[in-house]
């Protein structure tokens, strides 16, 4: 079988297990030459364990029109506003802080964000997460 040939590669964010092809999904899909309605239909098989959380999704489309996906772990800006409980991020993040986060529920999410992440080392990458927190006005504790 001869080696098939990318025509395209793009990244998408849809909630796992719960994505629709309506938009704002759809048209990003149609518009690169996949059938929204067969990518929905692997996408939400896929990450139906996720239940709605935010995943991010790597598509990439051949020139027969088949496409593969590879789904990646949450963004950490969901997964730190998930375990600090707030709605958003600060706008100012240096004056006006949101929320608070401990350390070992930041090491937890560096432990999930690792294999996504440019580091194999644990505490680089809760280094990392850390940053986030602070761009986000949320406090480490401990």
């Amino acid at each position: 079988m001869a080696k098939k040939e990318i025509k395209s590669t793009f990244k998408i964010m849809a909630p796992g297990g719960k994505a629709t092809p309506a938009p704002p999904l759809g048209p990003v899909l149609g518009a690169n030459g996949v059938n929204p309605g067969q990518f929905v239909t692997q996408f939400n098989a896929k990450t139906a364990a996720l239940n709605g959380k935010v995943v991010g999704c790597v598509v990439t489309v051949f020139t027969d029109k088949t496409f593969t996906m590879e789904i990646k772990s949450s963004p950490a800006s969901v997964l730190i506003r998930e375990k600090a409980k707030i709605e958003k991020g600060s706008g100012v993040p240096n004056k006006q802080k949101v929320g608070k986060i401990k350390r070992a529920d930041l090491e937890a999410i560096a432990k999930e964000k690792i294999k996504d992440l440019n580091t194999d080392d644990i505490a680089a990458a809760a280094r990392m997460i850390e940053g986030q927190c602070r761009n986000m006005g949320v406090v480490v504790e401990g």
